[in-house]
């Protein structure tokens, strides 16, 4: 008991000796999902409608390529299941392993695909296959990522260092938006098989990168005492599910308004003038390299005021700022379009992105996190990437109110989220922390402490 006591002191105060590069690795990782699922986005809206089905109508040809976007959302909760199983059972390492490399395979593979005009029907039934690879795979990333820094830092800085993977989101979408924008100048298929291609080079770092990382300490801990259950999934959704559906509507929040404004927002804006198009891809660049420090920074934050407050003003904020939004995408100044989609990606939902891996970890036990927050996170992406519809259908009835509305609209969802969630790390997790710290040989606490201290270390690491 002592030395086990012990192990998890050091644990609690210094993490693993290992923490700093797991983090890194596991946002060199997020970022090449991101830069891979982006780049599919684009190359759909921007090429693949006369690449790959030429035959048709090009409006009903852009549909059906954003028909393959969504096979992608679609495939992300199986991929949730999958690696969130994989990795409460054998190991959070591999999934990060596999998943990078099943994402780069399918991603590479795309830049080398036959076009409709060479092998026919066959093209963009390749296309659907791969795309489906893809949403597998990103689908079992997140999990595999955020849980691994998780585990691996120390537990009164673990909103810092979760909030690290997650600042490669940002990241990997500014590098597809800067990949496009430099091979949109070739005039053949080059320009959308280049931005494919280059992400070779990304792969291949994370790859070597992850591969050198030790397991997580907490996984370790939970399998050498046996406390690996039979079937992790079954196990999350008897005893957790309440905690799914949780995470669920506080991820919605987060990825509705982002895709109402990263892309029904950028097609409002370019229908009422084309030539503001540049304008709106600007600030979607800008916003996303400012989201960059504000995601860490908001991780930061948690760890000093909670993770709920936080989540909170942002559900808050996404209620307030919906129609302001718009009003500012309405004046056609860009100096204002810019700011609407600072304000909504740079600073709301980077303060979403920068509170949720330490939140969402803690709401599970070890035996059980990856699958559970990954279910609630992927299944939330699915629905999600029906906002950019819905938003369009609601326009079509009512105008740009009609968008404005389905952003506030997720904005109640979200905080009705927060409000029947609880805080996770408050003052009574924080003393319970000190205790484990300070150790046994350090303190003079009771047989009913210990206890106490015993609990906490089941229900949150």
């Amino acid at each position: 008991m002592t030395a086990q006591l012990f192990d998890r002191s050091r644990q609690a105060a210094h993490g693993s000796p290992g923490k700093f590069k797991t983090a890194f690795a596991s946002g060199a990782g997020t970022c090449v999902e991101n830069y891979d699922f982006v780049a599919y986005g684009t190359a759909a809206a921007l090429y693949f409608g006369k690449v790959f089905f030429p035959n048709t109508d090009p409006v009903v040809g852009t549909l059906l390529a954003f028909a393959t976007l969504a096979v992608g959302f679609f495939m992300r909760p199986v991929g949730g299941a999958i690696g969130g199983y994989l990795g409460d059972k054998h190991g959070r390492k591999p999934v990060l392993v596999g998943a990078l490399l099943a994402m780069g395979i399918a991603t590479v593979l795309i830049g080398c695909l036959p076009t409709y005009d060479q092998v026919g029907v066959l093209a963009p039934i390749l296309l659907i296959i791969i795309r489906m690879i893809q949403g597998l795979a990103f689908g079992a990333e997140w999990g595999g990522a955020v849980m691994m820094t998780f585990e691996h830092a120390p537990w009164k800085k673990r909103g810092r260092f979760a909030a690290i993977p997650q600042a490669g989101n940002p990241l990997g979408i500014t590098l597809a938006n800067a990949a496009f924008l430099l091979s949109a100048s070739l005039q053949t298929d080059w320009a959308w098989r280049l931005p494919f291609l280059a992400s070779a080079v990304l792969i291949v770092v994370g790859l070597v990168v992850r591969m050198k990382l030790e397991e997580s300490p907490e996984f370790v801990n939970a399998k050498h005492h046996g406390a690996i259950v039979k079937n992790p999934l079954a196990t999350v959704f008897k005893n957790d599910w309440r905690n799914i559906l949780r995470v669920i509507s506080l991820r919605i929040v987060e990825s509705c308004a982002y895709y109402v404004t990263a892309t029904f927002l950028l097609s409002y804006i370019t229908q009422n003038n084309p030539a503001d198009r540049a304008v709106g891809l600007t600030g979607i660049v800008l916003a996303s390299l400012i989201a960059i420090p504000v995601t860490l920074l908001a991780g930061n934050l948690t760890d000093h005021i909670g993770r709920r407050k936080l989540y909170l003003g942002g559900a808050i904020a996404v209620i307030i700022f919906g129609f302001p939004m718009f009003m500012l995408s309405n004046t056609g100044n860009p100096v204002l379009i810019v700011l609407a989609f600072v304000i909504g990606i740079g600073l709301i939902h980077a303060t979403f992105t920068g509170t949720q891996g330490a939140w969402f970890a803690e709401l599970f036990r070890t035996n059980t996190r990856t699958s559970g927050a990954s279910i609630g996170y992927q299944v939330a992406a699915s629905i999600s990437g029906l906002a950019p519809f819905l938003a369009v259908l609601l326009a079509a009835n009512f105008g740009w109110a009609g968008g404005a509305s389905l952003y506030v609209l997720v904005g109640v969802i979200g905080l009705l989220g927060v409000l029947t969630t609880r805080e996770t790390w408050g003052s009574k997790e924080k003393a319970e922390v000190d205790l484990i710290i300070a150790g046994p040989a350090n303190n003079e606490a009771t047989e009913a402490s210990n206890q106490n201290v015993e609990q906490f270390h089941t229900n949150h690491s």
